[in-house]
């Protein structure tokens, strides 16, 4: 091959190589910088925020049966598993006398056995109410305005993997002090449930506040000013962002509801960095509504 034509074949591949950087730069050029904002829609919702507790199954009526006296058993009138009524002969003595149960339940740990002679306070039997269960919460002393007899709740057993319906039934009216804390006893019965077993350990969740129909956001949307005031960011008529203030209602620590700023549709756009932690902005689990005055 002349030189000539070596000459005229490395300028070809250097412009077929200039060429090709030109149009990636050019490509570069024109893409689209990635946009520093997420957007979100708000929309119309329900925000349900909850008192949580923890507790232990128990039952609400057990009698243990006991000797009062130095005595002999002369007969047991019941087995263990058996269901008893208020008033049915338990256990008689040599000297005539009957003991009978105080309550309705199961008949159940028979400690002793007939002809036996016992001394006074001998646990003798245990009658159980298996039926009617119930769980002891303890309440912090600036809560219990809110936890109301007759309010429903909701308990949790991890054991069963189960939720069933439970019920106020009363709460003290003298509170425990504890490490300078104040707390009061709830008592909350549940509903009948077969797989319930006494000792079950729980979550018990009652309603603290509730709004249906409102218009919501994730609370990652919120911005905050220098004076820790919420705002948002929507875009005008030309597409730029601008700052909204708004004011808020009830949050569950996921989502906010909006009162004022913001309807329902509305497309609302920030920053992937922003977050509000550090924030003073209730959190869902406290009894606030967490409005913006």
């Amino acid at each position: 091959m002349s030189k000539k034509r070596k000459s005229a074949l490395k300028w070809i591949v250097f412009g077929v190589i200039a060429a090709t950087v030109v149009g990636l730069g050019v490509t570069y050029i024109r893409k689209p910088a990635p946009s520093p904002y997420e957007s979100v829609v708000a929309k119309t919702g329900d925000i349900t925020t909850y008192y949580s507790f923890s507790g232990n199954v128990e039952t609400k009526d057990r009698q243990t049966v006991t000797s009062e006296k130095v005595m002999q058993i002369s007969e047991i009138k019941v087995k263990e598993g058996e269901l008893v009524k208020e008033g049915t002969v338990l256990i008689k003595t040599s000297a005539g006398e009957e003991i009978k149960s105080k309550i309705q339940g199961e008949i159940v740990n028979i400690n002793v056995e007939e002809k036996a002679q016992v001394m006074a306070g001998t646990k003798l039997l245990e009658v159980v109410d298996y039926d009617n269960l119930q769980i002891k919460v303890k309440v912090d002393e600036y809560d219990i305005g809110a936890i109301e007899k007759g309010k429903e709740a909701t308990v949790k057993l991890g054991a069963i993997n189960k939720e069933i319906k439970g019920k106020i039934s009363s709460m003290s009216k003298e509170g425990q002090i504890t490490n300078g804390v104040t707390f009061f006893t709830a008592i909350i019965d549940l509903e009948k449930d077969e797989s319930v077993r006494i000792g079950m350990s729980a979550e018990v969740k009652i309603i603290s506040n509730q709004v249906n129909g409102v218009v919501t956001l994730p609370m990652t949307a919120l911005q905050f000013n220098e004076n820790n005031k919420p705002y948002i960011l929507k875009k005008d008529e030309s597409g730029a962002e601008t700052r909204t203030e708004v004011t808020t209602g009830l949050n569950d620590g996921i989502v906010v509801e909006v009162k004022s700023g913001l309807v329902s549709g509305e497309t609302v756009y920030y920053t992937k960095t922003s977050t509000t932690e550090g924030m003073n902005f209730p959190g869902g689990g406290m009894n606030n509504t967490g409005g913006d005055d």
